[in-house]
């Protein structure tokens, strides 16, 4: 007997999400930073065993759309409500479901559901039980696992849940593939969380990254990146005094890359000004988002 299904997570921004994911891969596929909104698309993470394959699928958080950006980032949420085998819904204890609409489809579904109470480390028993119990009521068929992502508190019996649910099925993916993603998206993705923790307020939010070229050599990787911004003043702000900022971020986004590919890289980075982009079907296609 072979199990193999699609476990989608699904939950507001900022609760863990894309922490817990790659808790349960084992590697780091999803951006993880302390704000909200990080993660833009689907993201698959493959986990193989002898007898099952797990594809776990992070999503965007839930976001009320003010840019096509966000309209896009909610539809991949919508798809990920059409083609789970189980639905793993992260909540943390201070928190409820932002959309009554996708809670409302998700309690009238006959998918199974995992639904995580994350950040445990950080409340105490009573809020935890109280938030059991709120979840209970709102969906009774719903198996709860208080959890710490960040902690790994919980993470196996998680796990073990998701394969008692699991349908038996014969795998999706050839079993030594980790992840749905190409590496240029990865590297872009990391070049991406640098801009998040080292810009304050709509800087990183008006950012994509993209990479331009990639050439695999001898034990050395050359990659070029354009990081596009919506108006020439984030592009000054980017780029900072003398070109310090924009440095900083290519020495850290090469550290990790070196990391996630265990190769040395040479890395340039340039930025550009695309107007509007977020509100640019072509430019959201020309980018990799699926629109209307």
């Amino acid at each position: 007997m072979h199990k193999a299904g699609f476990v989608n997570i699904i939950g507001n921004p900022n609760v863990g999400k894309s922490t817990l994911m790659n808790a349960l891969v084992g590697e780091r596929l999803s951006i993880i930073t302390s704000k909200a909104q990080t993660t833009r698309h689907r993201i698959m993470g493959i986990v193989n065993g002898d007898d099952f394959q797990i594809v776990y699928t992070d999503t965007p958080g839930i976001v009320n759309p003010h840019y096509k950006l966000h309209q896009q980032m909610m539809g991949v949420v919508y798809n990920a409500l059409e083609d789970a085998d189980l639905f793993l819904l992260v909540t943390e204890v201070g928190e409820t479901l932002k959309s009554q609409d996708l809670l409302t489809k998700i309690i009238h579904s006959d998918i199974p559901v995992i639904l995580v109470i994350n950040k445990i480390d950080l409340s105490n028993q009573q809020q935890v039980s109280d938030k059991i119990a709120y979840w209970h009521n709102q969906i009774p068929r719903a198996t709860i696992i208080p959890a710490s992502a960040t902690e790994r508190f919980n993470i196996d019996t998680i796990f073990d849940h998701i394969l008692q649910l699991l349908p038996e099925n014969p795998p999706y993916f050839p079993k030594d593939e980790l992840t749905d993603r190409s590496m240029r998206f990865f590297v872009s993705e990391i070049i991406r969380e640098k801009l998040l923790l080292y810009y304050q307020k709509e800087i990183p939010y008006s950012c994509e990254v993209v990479v331009d070229s990639y050439e695999e050599k001898d034990g050395v990787d050359s990659i070029r990146a354009i990081i596009y911004v919506e108006r020439e003043s984030q592009r000054a702000i980017l780029i900072g005094h003398k070109g310090l900022s924009i440095k900083k971020v290519g020495v850290e986004s090469r550290k990790d890359i070196e990391e996630f590919t265990g190769k040395k890289c040479f890395l340039n980075l340039y930025v550009k000004v695309l107007k509007d982009w977020r509100n640019s079907d072509r430019a959201l296609k020309q980018f990799g988002y699926e629109t209307e």
